[in-house]
């Protein structure tokens, strides 16, 4: 894929209002974008990885339990990171040759609280811009904890912490991204988002992940993670966006 960016660019797979809407809003929802018979696998490959996965690959925070490394745990996941309207994204907001840099499963517990406002990459970063993206495995509502944003400010030269003297607080602008199961989020980490509290009784989960320019430095490093049964049935598009080394 000698020119792959300009074909990623030039593509009409992402509908001209949703391009606009995350041009001026800086975030937007895809509804709907996996059949409700994907959304079941998706769900029980979900279970499964994040159930089998140990180690240093497994972090419990505050709030969520994350995974690592999608890329390896399962063919089911494997459509989701080189989906046309997503790629195409990401040349609108990145412009220029990017890369994916994580890609993992992130369920946030009954009863957390909000997150703190926040943006994903300091502008003076090699990581930025940052294209975010999160795959609704369970609907997100207002009472489970669904991600907030405070629209055009993926413009704003200034951060939450810059300006708001509790970042947990609730923003006056703030919008939440709501969705049904097999929905998806892209965004501009530039913008200030977090998920509100979970008061429900259940997870809210997802599988989330981030593009960066081609010279950033990966949160995760998938070409030395990459097994050889990925590598054998992923596609030329998927070495490509992974940025896997030719062998």
């Amino acid at each position: 894929m000698s020119d792959w960016f300009s074909t990623l660019a030039a593509g009409n797979e992402l509908p001209a209002h949703a391009a606009s809407e995350l041009e001026e809003r800086g975030f937007v929802v895809l509804p709907g974008v996996l059949a409700a018979e994907t959304v079941e696998r998706l769900t029980m490959a979900y279970t499964e990885a994040v159930s089998s996965a140990t180690g240093d690959d497994v972090r419990v925070g505050s709030t969520s339990t994350r995974v690592s490394d999608f890329v390896n745990r399962g063919a089911t996941f494997d459509c989701l990171y080189v989906f046309p309207p997503l790629l195409e994204a990401c040349c609108q907001v990145i412009g220029a040759p990017f890369k994916l840099s994580s890609f993992h499963a992130r369920t946030l517990r009954p009863g957390a609280p909000a997150q703190e406002l926040h943006v994903d990459v300091p502008r003076n970063s090699a990581d930025w811009p940052l294209l975010g993206f999160i795959v609704m495995v369970d609907a997100f509502r207002p009472d489970n904890g669904a991600t907030r944003f405070v629209p055009g400010s993926h413009r704003w030269s200034s951060t939450p912490e810059d300006t708001m003297s509790n970042v947990r607080a609730a923003h006056e602008a703030e919008v939440l991204a709501c969705g049904a199961a097999g929905s998806l989020l892209v965004f501009n980490g530039s913008a200030w988002h977090g998920h509100t509290a979970n008061t429900s009784h259940g997870p809210r989960r997802s599988i989330q992940g981030a593009f960066i320019p081609r010279g950033g430095h990966a949160a995760t490093d998938f070409a030395a993670r990459m097994q050889p049964e990925t590598r054998a049935r992923l596609s030329s598009l998927a070495h490509t966006v992974l940025a896997l080394p030719t062998v």
